[in-house]
């Protein structure tokens, strides 16, 4: 890889980190308005954004932000669990929905801000954790989970640690977006 190219990829991904959450609300907004739910959809959309909900909060509980290499928890499976949360809560919405055809829209759109965020991250992880990250990362995937532990030390899950992520908004905003989704239903 050429070095201006290089350059532009870790520009993208700092800038990237910036713009997810902007352009992750206005394209589900977007999303929400072009949504059409039946009963069976808003059940079964509901389960998977649930799961996703429940793995961010789970995740949310482990990690100190800044602080600690988090490998406990959902991270001894996966480095991004709140990412893969944030994945499988917009999926859900998306099949709560039935915009079937909106999720290769909603692919390239996580392909686009996600990983190069992820990418980003891991930058930073490696600068301040080096040869302890360089193992963990080795050990876990970086976004599809290994359903086995990578047998690392366990730090308890603390419900402070929730409310200080502030994790409680992610779930706030997954009940607005399933209400608007039954509202679409019922006025339909």
């Amino acid at each position: 890889m050429t070095a201006p190219l290089r350059w532009n990829m870790a520009s993208w991904n700092l800038k990237a980190q910036r713009l997810r959450v902007p352009a992750g609300t206005v394209l589900g907004v977007v999303f929400l308005v072009l949504m059409h739910p039946s009963r069976r959809s808003l059940w079964l959309g509901a389960s998977i954004a649930a799961a996703g909900a429940l793995l961010r909060l789970w995740a949310s509980g482990h990690i100190v932000k800044g602080k600690v290499l988090t490998r406990s928890g959902p991270y001894a499976y996966c480095r991004n669990p709140l990412y893969l949360g944030s994945f499988l809560m917009a999926l859900g919405v998306i099949i709560g929905g039935q915009g079937y055809w909106l999720l290769p829209i909603f692919a390239l759109f996580f392909i686009t801000f996600y990983f190069p965020v992820m990418r980003a991250e891991e930058q930073e992880l490696l600068h301040n954790y080096a040869d302890d990250f360089v193992q963990y990362s080795q050990k876990v995937p970086l976004f599809i989970p290994r359903f086995r532990s990578a047998g690392y030390p366990v730090s308890g899950f603390q419900w402070g640690r929730v409310m200080r992520n502030r994790e409680h908004r992610t779930v706030i905003g997954l009940l607005l977006a399933e209400a608007v989704l039954v509202l679409e239903y019922f006025l339909r």
